[in-house]
């Protein structure tokens, strides 16, 4: 099962307002009585710019995508089993989620402000359980195992 995580819409809010703000140099280019080509391309140019804006908040660009056997983060992918642990952290951009691999320098970080409001819970959850498929570790229930299931 494959799931998506999308960044938070709400970051780009600024891309819709700069459309409206080039609707606004257009009425203003207008009523001073600038040419139509100069007022045109600022309508056309912000007409664009707002579509594009609302198309991002409408669908806005995916954060990660977790895989039965990868992890994809931003477009980096990596196998389940060269991650070795999932834990937060505190940046200088504040909380983060650190995925840590075998690789040098290989700590991906995932930072909460970019998550949709109440993902972060469902998304350590996942990656927790992921990991632990991965790595073949189960959730121990508290009883023994069979007496002939000896550790070796």
């Amino acid at each position: 099962m494959r799931t998506t995580y999308r960044m938070r819409a709400g970051r780009f809010l600024g891309i819709l307002a700069v459309g409206l703000i080039l609707f606004g140099v257009a009425a203003i280019a207008w009523a001073v009585g600038l040419p139509d080509a100069v007022v045109g391309v600022f309508a056309v140019l912000g007409g664009l710019v707002a579509l594009a804006g609302l198309w991002v908040l409408a669908r806005p660009p995916v954060l990660l995508k977790l895989g039965e056997d990868r992890i994809e983060v931003r477009g980096l992918k990596t196998e389940w089993t060269d991650v070795t642990e999932v834990g937060r952290v505190a940046t200088t951009h504040g909380e983060a989620i650190a995925l840590r691999t075998k690789h040098k320098d290989g700590s991906i970080l995932i930072p909460l402000r970019w998550l949709a409001p109440g993902r972060t819970e469902q998304l350590e959850q996942e990656l927790r359980e992921r990991l632990n498929t991965a790595h073949g570790y189960t959730i121990w229930d508290g009883t023994a195992g069979p007496a002939d299931d000896r550790a070796e």
